[in-house]
């Protein structure tokens, strides 16, 4: 008996080492500038199962969501901070840490590290990772880490997390670059929805230097590679010379936004309190998003969009409610 107990115990840990190896994943940011540049690699990490008991924001499910920071990696690309990483209380006194009210800051300076040697932008932004911590699903491509649209072929919608999608934030934008470039100067994208290599959706805030209030409008950007971006205003211009919107918002003002897909039509809602909402809607029917192959992933944070200012200037925002929703098989 004490043989067999023996070669036992050996055959357990043997197979317990083994088991334990590391699996490499891939990581994308192929985001807004093409080519499309290969995949870079993820590391492994971990798994998290619970949620610390401290947890720094409690408030907030953080369990299928990475983050970039503008930090080289090493090979000047910036970093990604894992699932996991991100969920064992990461937080950064440069790029990502809580507020004293209960909120998720996320300050992202003009000079650093950017996510692919193609990208111009710097960011602190969360990039929606449906797989969680189950690095054994791939990054990109219609799987269980990424949705679709719900007019997608049926087969990509049984093959992906879920179809269509729903992003609720509420945020503060409390500092924006003054410094730089009139058509780039106090911009900042506040939520995306991207695809393989386009954006279906992004918000921005801009507050130009001379204006006490920043306006609100998004871009939608069809997939038919020729730069043909709509553009569409809610609050305020868009406008390198916009006068001050006199329905603006201000810095460290509280606002909210509703990103919600349904089918070809996408719908973008600014919230505030005691003003009526103001909401635009995009059919996307003849966007190409609704073919095999594209697949979806909601962005959260800070993009900042100005490359030609002091390298010390910084954009920064304040979250204090982020959810999200799709709808599964």
């Amino acid at each position: 008996m004490k043989k067999k107990s023996f070669i036992l115990v050996v055959f357990v840990l043997f197979f317990g080492l083994f088991s334990c190896s590391s699996n490499e994943d891939i990581h994308e940011d192929n985001q807004d500038e093409k080519p499309v540049v290969p995949d870079e690699e993820e590391d492994e990490v971990p798994d998290v199962d619970d949620e610390p008991d401290d947890a720094i924001f409690p408030d907030f499910d953080l369990s299928t969501w990475n983050l970039s920071i503008p930090e080289d990696k090493g090979d000047g690309t910036a970093l990604t901070i894992t699932v996991a990483e991100l969920n064992n209380n990461y937080q950064n006194s440069k790029y990502f840490y809580p507020s004293t009210d209960g909120g998720m800051v996320f300050k992202c300076p003009i000079d650093g590290a950017k996510t692919s040697l193609n990208t111009s932008y710097t960011r602190v932004e969360f990039r929606e990772m449906l797989r969680g911590t189950n690095t054994s699903i791939k990054t990109q491509g219609v799987n269980k880490n990424n949705w679709v649209f719900g007019t997608a072929p049926e087969a990509d919608k049984k093959a992906a997390f879920g179809y269509d999608g729903e992003m609720r934030a509420t945020l503060a934008v409390n500092h924006v670059t003054t410094t730089g470039d009139n058509g780039q100067v106090g911009r900042v994208i506040v939520g995306q929805i991207h695809a393989n290599d386009d954006e279906p959706v992004r918000i921005y805030y801009r507050k130009l230097p001379n204006n006490t209030l920043g306006s609100i409008y998004f871009a939608h950007e069809p997939t038919d590679g020729n730069g043909s971006e709509q553009w569409h205003e809610m609050i305020g211009s868009r406008s390198n010379s916009a006068s001050n919107p006199s329905n603006g918002i201000a810095l460290n003002e509280k606002f909210s936004y509703i990103i919600h897909v349904e089918g070809d039509a996408l719908t973008v809602t600014i919230s505030r309190e005691g003003k009526a909402d103001v909401v635009k809607t995009v059919n996307m029917q003849s966007s190409g998003f609704n073919v095999s192959g594209q697949y979806m992933y909601f962005k959260a944070g800070v993009y900042n969009q100005n490359n030609s200012g002091n390298a010390d200037d910084y954009v920064q925002a304040t979250f204090y409610a982020l959810e999200k929703s799709h709808t599964t098989y």
